[in-house]
Parts: structure tokens; C-alpha cells; sequence
């Protein structure tokens, strides 16, 4: 049972230090991945016939582009926080009552449903979905969110 225990606090820490990694180089590389965003709000580089249909999707104000990618940032920030959070609680409560372990549980599943809320309603709904971010041959992220995401779940499962 210790052994199981450890590993769940290992592996929620090394969803945080993910997060963390993730939201560190959002904020290194701001310009660059500023782009991304960019690029999929402005949904131009969608298929040509889908832009005269829904093009009034579109966000064209770059303080829109910047705010909405702040609270990406944002969101990648307080994931790794809770899942952080999450990894040294469970960590602290290894030795301890089944119960006060289950409670300790509280901040990784936090972490993980900011980070499913991020990644899945994000990036696949409103980035994949309403902006039709599938469409684009250069600015998909929807691969990377899914590997993102389900790896969340599958840790939260555990």
C-alpha cells in the first residue's frame, strides 16, 4: 500500500512539474507561442470554404489575443499550483488513516480538473471546435492537448 501511495504522489508531482514546465515556457517564449494563439483566434488558416461560412468567429483584436492567452497561462499556472499542492499533500499523508489519505486527494483532483478544463474545454472545445483549429495543417494543437489531458485523467483515475 506505501508503495501505491508514493506513487501517486510522485506521479501528480510530475504533472505539476509538466504544468509548471508548460506555463514557464509560455511565459519565455511569449511571442512564439503568442502566434499560436494568434493564429487560431483569428481563424486564418482555416479551409477556405469554411472562412466565408463562421468567419464571424474570428477574434481580430490583438487585446483579445493577449488577454485570452494570459488566462491560458493563467490556467497552466493554477494547475501546477494545485497539482503541486496535491503531490506534497498526498506525500505528507503516505503513512497515514485510508481516510485522511482519501482527503488528501483534494488538491491533485483540483490539478487535474484544472488541467481537463484547460486542455479538453480549451483546446479541443472552444480552440478545436468553435474556432476550428482542427482545419489548420500548421496551428492544430489538438494532438498535444489530447495527450495532455488524458494523461491527467488517467492519473486522476489512479
Amino acid at each position: 500500500m506505501l508503495m501505491t501511495r508514493c506513487a501517486k504522489a510522485v506521479m501528480v508531482a510530475c504533472l505539476a512539474l509538466f504544468a509548471a514546465l508548460v506555463a514557464f515556457n509560455n511565459l519565455v517564449d511569449y511571442r512564439a507561442n503568442l502566434a499560436f494563439v494568434q493564429h487560431v483566434l483569428a481563424m486564418d488558416d482555416i479551409f477556405a470554404g469554411s472562412r466565408h461560412l463562421i468567419r464571424w468567429r474570428a477574434i481580430q483584436s490583438p487585446l483579445l489575443w493577449h488577454t485570452l492567452y494570459g488566462l491560458i497561462i493563467a490556467g497552466e499556472i493554477a494547475t501546477a499550483f494545485f497539482l503541486g499542492r496535491g503531490a506534497w499533500a498526498l506525500w505528507q499523508a503516505r503513512h497515514a488513516s485510508a481516510a485522511q489519505f482519501a482527503r488528501a486527494k483534494h488538491w491533485a483532483m483540483a490539478g487535474v480538473l484544472a488541467g481537463f478544463v484547460l486542455w479538453f474545454l480549451g483546446f479541443m472545445v472552444i480552440g478545436g471546435e468553435w474556432f476550428l483549429m482542427w482545419q489548420s495543417p500548421t496551428w492544430n494543437g489538438q494532438a498535444g492537448a489530447f495527450r495532455f489531458y488524458m494523461t491527467l485523467l488517467g492519473v486522476g483515475v489512479f
